[in-house]
């Protein structure tokens, strides 16, 4: 008897789940959807969200960033996702480098690991299961929103601190707490 077609590939590849090229796609269409966007209530104080419907069962979310707020050091707990700018300018901070995602609360970097980008309107990037990075609104001024696509959805977030080249397990989240 031959086993399922899916059973061989990649999540990411599964017949029926979204690819990381259709989060981004989903990310950058949603961002672009200016009275969406409007919709969203901006705080002065910290982060606002809605939660969206994404394709093939994702996760998927309508994020306003005020000035200076951030994420810090964090992954997604396995999960394939997407994300793209739809007003301001984020910036991320990256690893380019595949972290194990269990075993492990103290990890040194190798040097020229790091990654930044400037993400602006309708800019974005997916990234694969074992992306950790951080991001933030570094203006001084003004808010950004931005897109996020998830998939499968998130199971859990690991939060990190760094210090030079040395990054700490510090808290895991279960999506309990957020959903």
């Amino acid at each position: 008897m031959s086993s399922p077609v899916s059973a061989s590939l990649p999540v990411s590849a599964r017949p029926g789940r979204p690819t990381e090229a259709e989060l981004l796609d989903f990310a950058r269409r949603t961002a672009a959807d200016a009275p969406l966007v409007a919709s969203l209530p901006l705080d002065p104080e910290g982060r606002t969200w809605i939660r969206l419907e994404g394709p093939g069962g994702c996760e998927a979310w309508l994020i306003g960033w005020p000035p200076g707020t951030g994420t810090g050091w964090h992954d997604h707990g396995g999960s394939h996702g997407a994300f793209a700018t739809a007003a301001g300018r984020l910036t991320e901070q990256s690893l380019a480098a595949q972290l194990p995602t269990e075993g492990w609360t103290l990890l040194e970097l190798a040097d020229g690991v790091d990654r930044e980008r400037q993400l602006e309107d309708g800019k974005g990037r997916a990234f694969g299961p074992h992306h950790v990075h951080q991001v933030f609104n570094a203006s001084a001024d003004a808010h950004a929103v931005s897109v996020h696509a998830y998939y499968p959805p998130l199971p859990m977030m690991r939060r990190y601190s760094r210090t030079g080249q040395v990054l700490r397990l510090e808290q895991v989240e279960w999506a309990e707490e957020w959903r």
